[in-house]
């Protein structure tokens, strides 16, 4: 059985992912200050393939 709040990597991924930033002009500003900052991430990662 799952859990009550369990997130998904999917949902995640099309929220807060990279290309859900560079879809709209405030999620590329978000991206453009992460790169201002200096941030090493600039979004939330995938998932790892091996």
């Amino acid at each position: 059985m799952r859990r009550t709040l369990e997130g998904t990597k999917i949902k995640r991924q099309h929220v807060s992912g990279f290309r859900a930033r560079m879809a709209t002009p405030g999620g590329q500003e978000v991206l453009n200050r992460r790169r201002a900052k200096g941030r090493h991430k600039l979004a939330i990662s995938g998932s790892k393939r091996a």
